[in-house]
């Protein structure tokens, strides 16, 4: 007990026993740190999944989405490419049972398709890859028969204008659809007359894809017009002959009728009867003529 109440040895016993708790309690720190240290290495010890350690079935399965996709993409493929081939089937069988011709230039001026009609009419083999100056050559417009489809309306212009300019024109200047008729020669020197419709062909974006160029041909329906203007010339003539005629015809009858003597007598009827034989022939001749006309007409037009 006198140790104790020794004050130096009562601080030296409360030193050690600080000094001991200090020491379990470190000891206790590090186990726990330890402890603590050697779980996250197990963690991070652990291997991460790749594309090895994936189940097999997984794999077939992506594999086989991939083939129905292939599939499916195909399929589509092959129909898109079927109705393109009968889209131009199609188009073609349109076209080659056309009376009526067609040329489509492409931008670049030159002839990409023509139909059968259009060769015929024009009498060329083959058109591809020619241009309008090298089809249409000198063919000039009709101006009486010019016709521009625009807001503004139809106007006639009296400058003569080229087949291939107006194609130019609709194609490089973007003018609006034009129908012409114009006097065409084939290159194997056969005159015809023709009617055609240039119209622009339209892209989705802006601008156009080329020109179309629509021909009949009218050389009949012309050849039968110009009849029908020479026949309106005969009538003409032919009224004016028949009023002379008549106007003869009534001469000789008054001066039958005041005449006495029976030789003049005998020679004005011999007048009278000349006069109307010719005039007989004259109408008879017309009327021949205009029958067989109007028959040309009636099998062009049930043609």
């Amino acid at each position: 007990m006198r140790i104790l109440a020794n004050p130096v040895v009562l601080r030296a016993i409360v030193v050690l026993v600080c000094a001991t708790f200090a020491f379990m309690m470190g000891l206790f720190c590090i186990r726990a740190l330890r402890k603590s240290i050697a779980e996250e290495s197990d963690f991070s010890s652990e291997p991460t999944p790749s594309l090895e350690t994936l189940p097999l079935h997984l794999y077939n399965t992506v594999i086989q989405q991939l083939k129905q996709q292939k599939h499916e993409l195909q399929v589509q493929s092959k129909a898109e490419q079927q109705r393109a081939r009968i889209s131009e089937n199609f188009s073609h069988a349109v076209l080659s049972n056309l009376s009526c011709g067609v040329l489509v230039f492409g931008t670049n001026g030159l002839v990409k398709t023509a139909n059968p009609a259009a060769k015929a009419i024009l009498g060329f083999g083959s058109t591809t890859g020619m241009g309008a100056e090298d089809i249409f050559r000198d063919a000039a417009v009709s101006p009486a028969k010019w016709r521009a489809a625009s807001a503004t309306g139809d106007e006639s212009r009296e400058e003569q204008v080229c087949l291939a300019d107006e194609v130019s024109s609709v194609l490089h200047e973007e003018s609006k659809r034009r129908e012409v008729e114009a006097e065409y020669e084939t290159p194997g020197g056969e005159k015809r007359f023709i009617a055609v419709t240039v119209s622009p062909v339209p892209a989705a974006e802006g601008g156009i894809l080329g020109v179309t160029c629509l021909i009949n041909d009218l050389s009949e329906l012309e050849q039968i017009r110009r009849q029908q203007e020479l026949h309106g010339e005969i009538s003409a003539e032919m009224a004016l002959q028949l009023r002379t005629s008549l106007t003869t015809i009534s001469g000789f009858a008054q001066q039958l009728a005041n005449s006495r003597d029976a030789e003049q007598s005998l020679q004005l009827a011999s007048d009278i009867a000349h006069e109307a034989a010719q005039l007989d022939r004259s109408i008879g001749g017309f009327l021949t003529t205009k029958r067989a006309a109007q028959g040309v007409a009636a099998g062009s037009s049930a043609d």
